[in-house]
């Protein structure tokens, strides 16, 4: 690639596969080993600014051979106070606020001024020199008052499109580019010109759309690091980077005159291009979308007026944001408005059924749907445009395993997923499926029409690239002829609010349906009840099963039991008798099973009281709390202090030590039982403290196969009554809370030789 001398970066040191359009999302930009010749590059070592690598064309600016400046000090080529200067300005914290810098090279017949431009890579000073425009008369002065003006132009606009067009005429003014197009991208990313500025008499490209392979995802993520590329000159030939002993590629992603892609440079000269400049459109630092300029000829922009173009390319991304955001949030608020009459309205009706029945065309408004369909267990409900009930009952059996990790399932475009649909595509390409009880086969399935699209493409989208006679790939497309393509199969996609809408009545749902259960509980239960009642906004769907199945069975069994205790005991003989017995019991058993349930719900909807808390006080209550077990078993409890103090919820945290605690002691067969109580070093990132505790045993351990298993809700790996029976919701409630702290818990164990519990406590 750059031939064989021995100071240069060798070929191998970059990727030895050929680029084409069938890898080039896979090519190493940030890594070209050499760079656009209309400036020059050079790498120094600090601290004492030895040149280590430059680029080839040093000379036709700095009148020196480059092997000559090699591993020489900057004062080679600059003078001695220029050289101080960098010296002192390198150690500053913000690089990019000092550029340009004015540099003078004397070394030439004539002196000449170059812009400066520093930027760090490792421990690398990187400084490119750009010859300075001397027709640009007092430039930032010129430089405030444009951007005050701009600024102002910006602000005024109404609406996006507006907006957009506004920036384009701004940054033609600007430049003097042919044309200058604002590009948007598409969740896809692929990307359609919203709005354009060009030369009279070329043709125009507002509102095509073009592929996502034009850009590719590598060169995505250097626009959103760098807000500005320029390509003076489509037909420029790379100036090579010599070094002194080979340290392999550098990453120039920061690089102002950073070499092009061969791909993206023939794509320009295919599209008639002869220079070009992309600024950076971001959202949350996220790519938006692309000021693009292009200009028939060679077009060098100088560095004063790409600042400029950079500074309008922020302010539009800030008016972007903030308009998005604004109609997104005025969306969110509608929505929530119309979430909150449903959820007043399941409060104050006793049946379910007879909400979502009645209320049907609010909860299609809800979303912004067209058809919802309501599967109750047993019972069907529909309203608006829905695929009949054997065809939605399919598209379930669908859905159902995708559910498993997701408390939802959402796609505007089924037909691309789901063979059968093709056939509701005109009323259901939109779906959004939410998941009240899997195992009681209820669901709310909203659903949203096909809508036909005409979309024009700048070009074939089904071929963005070129191949020769033998059907090898070669090269980027050269047509750029619109195509018009009708997009079928779609909707609306679904937003984010919206599903969140949906997760909430399905909350809702569950909670009024458990809130009846709680009413008609008996006197043992009213306590219960009443701590219910008080955080009765978020129930998880288990609440509904055990309200849906167990309410009705549980509450038949008892009255029978009674009856047939007073009205038959003495016609039963011992067989009959035992059998009333097993059946008291294992009504007790199911009431057990409410209790944990109920408990475990409860954990996650109550409100945490986030205090300041020593964690040693803490485990000292939770051993208080079982003190006569320890006692009476003789258990040795070892608690490594000092344990941190962290801000958290004392009373679940508490909860947390309890249980684990019990667990060490219960599932210990050894004749001397240890417990150890302790902390790993602490951790810090990204703002966060995190504390990460553990309680230690030398029990019967677990098997590695049962380590998730254990966490889940009425998971025992024993008989019900062995090592003293139990629910198994304790350690799901631990996980619950530990994950409502932003933390994890797992367990590391080896049967025989006892478990380690650990589990994380962030603080934010």
């Amino acid at each position: 690639m750059y031939g064989q001398n021995e100071n240069r970066i060798a070929e191998s040191e970059f990727s030895s596969e050929k680029i084409d359009l069938t890898n080039c999302d896979r090519e190493l930009i940030h890594i070209p080993g050499a760079i656009q010749p209309h400036g020059v590059l050079l790498v120094l070592a600090e601290p004492d600014l030895r040149i280590v690598q430059i680029s080839n064309n040093a000379r036709a600016f700095l009148a020196r051979e480059p092997e000559e400046l090699l591993n020489q000090p900057l004062e080679s080529c600059l003078d001695p106070q220029q050289v101080q200067l960098l010296q002192e300005r390198r150690l500053q914290p913000d690089l990019e606020a000092l550029n340009p810098l004015q540099i003078t090279v004397h070394s030439t017949p004539q002196p000449e001024i170059f812009d400066g431009i520093i930027h760090r890579i490792g421990t690398r000073l990187i400084l490119e020199l750009e010859p300075f425009n001397p027709q640009i008369e007092n430039p930032f002065s010129n430089f405030y008052h444009l951007m005050r003006s701009s600024t102002a132009v910006l602000q005024r606009a109404r609406d996006l499109p507006i907006l957009s067009q506004a920036a384009a005429d701004l940054v033609r003014e600007l430049t003097g580019f042919d044309r200058v197009m604002i590009y948007k991208f598409h969740p896809d990313w692929h990307g359609e010109v919203i709005a354009e500025a060009k030369r009279e008499g070329l043709e125009p490209f507002l509102g095509l759309h073009y592929p996502a392979s034009d850009i590719p995802q590598q060169a995505r993520e250097l626009y959103r690091h760098n807000w500005l590329r320029l390509i003076a000159n489509v037909a420029y030939q790379p100036a090579a980077l010599l070094s002194v002993d080979n340290p392999g590629p550098l990453d120039l992603s920061g690089s102002v005159l950073r070499s092009v892609s061969p791909m993206h440079i023939q794509y320009l000269k295919n599209m008639g291009v002869g220079a070009s400049m992309s600024i950076s459109i971001l959202k949350n630092q996220q790519l938006w979308g692309l000021i693009s300029c292009h200009h028939a000829t060679e077009r060098y922009v100088p560095y004063i007026t790409r600042a400029a173009c950079e500074f309008l390319g922020q302010i539009l991304s800030l008016q972007i944001a903030a308009r998005e955001e604004l109609a997104d949030n005025m969306y969110e608020m509608e929505v929530k408005t119309k979430q909150s009459i449903l959820l007043d309205l399941l409060l104050q009706t006793e049946r379910v059924e007879d909400v979502l029945q009645a209320q049907s065309e609010r909860i299609l408004q809800l979303v912004e749907a067209q058809g919802v369909a309501i599967y109750l267990a047993d019972r069907y409900l529909a309203s608006g445009k829905v695929p009949d009930q054997a065809t939605g009952l399919r598209l379930l059996e669908w859905v159902r395993p995708q559910l498993h990790a997701e408390e939802f399932f959402a796609t505007n475009a089924l037909a691309t997923l789901w063979e059968e649909g093709e056939s509701i595509k005109e009323i259901a390409s939109g779906v959004l499926v939410i998941s009240i009880s899997a195992l009681q086969n209820s669901y709310l399935l909203w659903f949203r029409p096909e809508i036909i699209q005409q979309v024009t493409w700048g070009g074939d989208p089904e071929k963005p690239m070129q191949s020769d006679q033998q059907g090898i790939i070669l090269h980027p497309r050269t047509s750029f002829a619109a195509w018009s393509q009708t997009v079928q199969r779609t909707a609306t996609a679904w937003k984010r609010c919206e599903i969140e809408a949906a997760l909430s009545l399905r909350s809702a749902i569950v909670d009024r349906v458990l809130r009846s259960l709680l009413l008609h509980r008996n006197e043992e239960l009213a306590s219960l009840n009443e701590r219910l009642e008080e955080s009765n906004q978020e129930l998880d769907s288990f609440a509904y099963i055990v309200s849906h199945d167990l309410k009705e069975p549980l509450r038949g069994i008892s009255n029978y039991v009674s009856i047939l205790e007073e009205d038959y005991h003495d016609q039963l003989d011992e067989t009959g008798i035992a059998r009333l017995t097993t059946l008291t019991r294992l009504s007790a058993r199911m009431g057990e099973l409410i209790d944990a349930l109920l408990h475990y719900s409860r954990v996650g909807r109550v409100e945490l009281a986030f205090v300041q808390t020593d964690l040693n006080e803490v485990v000292q209550r939770s051993l208080e709390m079982v003190r006569g077990r320890i006692e009476e078993d003789s258990v040795q409890v070892h608690l490594i202090e000092p344990l941190p103090t962290i801000r958290c919820d004392r009373i679940r945290v508490g909860e947390i030590f309890s249980n684990l605690i019990s667990n060490a002691i219960k599932y210990n067969d050894k004749p001397a039982k240890e417990i150890e109580i302790g902390a790993l070093p602490e951790e810090e990132q990204d703002g966060m403290r995190r504390v990460t505790l553990y309680v230690r045993d030398n029990g019967i351990g677990i098997r590695e196969k049962y380590f998730d298993s254990i966490f889940r809700i009425f998971k025992r790996l024993h008989g019900r009554d062995t090592f003293g029976g139990g629910t198994g919701a304790g350690l799901t409630i631990v996980k619950r809370i530990v994950e409502r702290h932003s933390g994890n818990i797992w367990v590391e164990s080896e049967p025989g030789r006892g478990s380690t519990f650990y589990f994380t406590l962030v603080e934010r």
